[in-house]
């Protein structure tokens, strides 16, 4: 009975405990972006008057920071509409391209037998090893002699570049999880390499895929320093990440501004994230064998 008593007494205490822990976690992330959020929605006077305020009265609403941020340079504006555009098609293409390099690259490493294959995952990390900053000057010097610097199409290659060597190497390791007997009994019924690859190996990766996408998608939207050297001169190529940084270096701009650019910012992450959560487990099964 005391040992019923106790394991009693430790399971309601650790039941009280994880609540707790997951309640403080939750209240530690969520409340930046709700802080921002309700910055986002305040007249300036009153952020001015009572800044730690954590509740907004509906009366209070006020929508004109986000006119603000996204009305063009022409109408007063910050043009964050132009910046979220070329932050989408340089994330999202980068995204694609990375996955059409990656994809074969991993599955060939995973399942062929070549010569150095083992110190190929090491060359990849490597290519870690060498910070950004490091690589900044030689390649803007060699984009500007080529053309491409001031592009979305140059600051895209750099993108592809930077995270296709550690995108092959993660998806390696998810090939290597696929069970080979599925891939041996459609060779049997048939399947060529790329037909194996195509319906029982890609599909069985679905969730690694669409995890290293998500990767891939948010190293690109929000990338400062080779947007920064790029797109500097070239205000109408502009990210998404030099628009905030110069909302927040500049003295005119009123905080609540700063807060809608942000929230802006923030939102399409969140968005995509939501979108492909189901991709991230429909994959578990896919492609499995039958009987």
């Amino acid at each position: 009975m005391a040992t019923m008593n106790r394991d009693t007494v430790e399971t309601r205490v650790f039941g009280v405990l994880r609540i707790v822990t997951i309640a403080l976690l939750l209240i530690i992330t969520i409340f930046p972006f709700y802080y921002m959020g309700l910055l986002s929605l305040r007249p300036l006077d009153r952020v001015l008057q009572d800044p730690g305020a954590l509740w907004l009265p509906p009366s209070e609403v006020n929508l004109d920071s986000f006119g603000s941020v996204v009305a063009p340079p022409s109408a007063g504006g910050q043009g964050f509409l132009n910046f979220m555009a070329n932050s989408a098609l340089v994330a999202f293409g980068t995204v694609a391209l990375t996955l059409l390099v990656a994809l074969p690259g991993a599955y060939a490493v995973s399942r062929l037998q070549f010569f150095g294959r083992r110190q190929v995952s090491v060359l990849f990390l490597a290519v870690y090893l060498f910070p950004p900053i490091l690589l900044a000057v030689p390649l803007f010097v060699f984009f500007t002699r080529i053309g491409l610097r001031g592009t979305l199409v140059g600051l895209l290659i750099v993108y592809v570049s930077q995270v296709v060597a550690v995108s092959i190497y993660m998806l390696r390791n998810y090939f290597d999880t696929v069970p080979v007997s599925l891939e041996e009994a459609a060779a049997i019924d048939g399947c060529s390499r790329l037909g194996v690859m195509r319906r029982i190996s890609l599909p069985l990766a679905m969730p690694a895929i669409i995890a290293n996408a998500l990767f891939i998608f948010m190293i690109a939207w929000n990338e400062f320093l080779f947007a920064l050297l790029f797109l500097i001169e070239q205000r109408d190529r502009w990210t998404v990440s030099l628009g905030l940084s110069q909302l927040a270096g500049s003295i005119e701009i009123p905080t609540t501004v700063l807060m809608a650019g942000s929230v802006i910012v923030t939102i399409p992450i969140i968005v995509v994230f939501f979108a492909s959560e189901r991709l991230l487990t429909e994959g578990l099964t896919a492609g499995a064998e039958k009987g």
